[in-house]
């Protein structure tokens, strides 16, 4: 068990350094190596992580002999070559961002890789742990007495501005059903038990992003859009995204219905865009509303402020990295996101892509994944 966990970082821009900001709230871990190929990036990262060494390639991470994790938070399509190399040269414990992958091209390398890395993979999905969908997690099924209906609501701003736009096209970011909504598939399938049957979505680029041009051609990301989601198990739930909402109070509300009642949570998004003037944040919530005896009950969930501060996630990161610090340090065995769950949340978002773009449903089950395109 190593006394320090000691973390190299492969993508540092704006994911990549709210997670130097949060490894840094942990005891006992240290960012000592980090790959950051752009220049303005690479200095914020410092400023992070003054301790840490700059290196100019995935390989000189791995050089690096004091070394007991790798994070990566690089763009999307880098991900699995990424993957990749890290498996060939030095199989360390490994935290990778979501999504996965962006391209059924890469589920063959990705099945490889899986059949073949012999140290944990952690797929990073920080809403498992912002602490109201926690609660809600944990609770629904008492709440619900089995959930028939799932809701998910994020109503949000723009996608921000990334180094080199990756985040402004399908090809690079998997698109975004895959790049935003893996989250919430993600939550679909852990919060229902069950697998999905049929993905039904309709959606488009209305709002946003419509004026911009980068090497003369125009961003082709949807800016909202609904999904339905049919699953083995009879439930059924609904994704509603909208990229231009950024004036709601609360960003995410994810609502479970079933026989005995529903539970709710509502998170608030990220601190640093609330309007001074209207006062202090919303404080996260539960609500649980039970059907007999009727009388809903609000809970606040407040998160400390520190941790608060450190992010954009309502706390996850820091809540995340403490399960996969465990799992490094040997005190926890399994990973809590597997391999498995960020392949099927990605496949889910790709089937959303498909059938926003084509008008029809598609299967998931029993379908070849490699006709899916984004």
């Amino acid at each position: 068990m190593p006394a320090k966990v000691r973390y190299g970082v492969i993508g540092c821009g704006m994911m990549g350094q709210e997670h130097l900001r949060n490894i840094a709230l942990l005891p006992d871990t240290e960012v000592v190596v980090i790959f950051e190929p752009d220049v303005g990036m690479a200095e914020q990262a410092a400023r992070f992580a003054p301790h840490a060494k700059l290196v100019d390639s995935v390989d000189a991470v791995l050089s690096v002999d004091e070394l007991d994790c790798i994070l990566i938070a690089s763009p999307n399509h880098c991900h699995v070559p990424q993957m990749e190399e890290i498996r060939q040269k030095r199989p360390l414990p490994l935290l990778v961002e979501k999504p996965l992958f962006t391209d059924p091209k890469d589920i063959a390398a990705l099945e490889t890789f899986k059949a073949s890395y012999p140290a944990p993979v952690w797929v990073a999905m920080e809403y498992r742990y912002m602490p109201p969908i926690a609660a809600l997690i944990e609770q629904a099924e008492q709440a619900t007495g089995g959930i028939k209906m799932l809701t998910i609501r994020e109503h949000r701003f723009p996608f921000l501005d990334k180094v080199g736009s990756w985040n402004r096209f399908n090809r690079y970011s998997g698109g975004t059903f895959v790049e935003k909504c893996c989250h919430f598939f993600d939550l679909m399938r852990l919060i229902i038990k069950s697998e999905p049957v049929r993905v039904m979505a309709s959606a488009g680029q209305d709002a946003n992003h419509k004026e911009e041009l980068y090497d003369g051609e125009t961003p082709d990301i949807l800016d909202n859009g609904y999904v339905i989601v049919d699953f083995e198990n009879g439930a059924r739930a609904m994704l509603e995204l909208c990229m231009f909402a950024e004036g709601s109070r609360y960003q995410e509300e994810v609502s479970a219905v079933g026989p005995a009642g529903k539970i709710e949570a509502l998170v608030p998004g990220p601190g640093r865009f609330w309007p001074r003037d209207l006062g202090e944040p919303p404080v996260p919530q539960l609500i649980v509303s039970p059907r007999n005896p009727k009388g809903p009950r609000q809970i606040d969930i407040p998160v400390d402020p520190t941790i608060l501060d450190a992010g954009d996630h309502n706390g996850s990161t820091f809540y995340q990295h403490q399960h996969f610090v465990a799992v490094v340090r040997g005190e926890k065995t399994d990973v809590e996101v597997s391999l498995e769950d960020g392949r099927k949340a990605v496949e889910m978002g790709l089937a959303a892509q498909q059938s926003a773009r084509t008008g029809q449903a598609v299967a998931v089950i029993g379908r070849a994944v490699s006709s899916m395109a984004c």
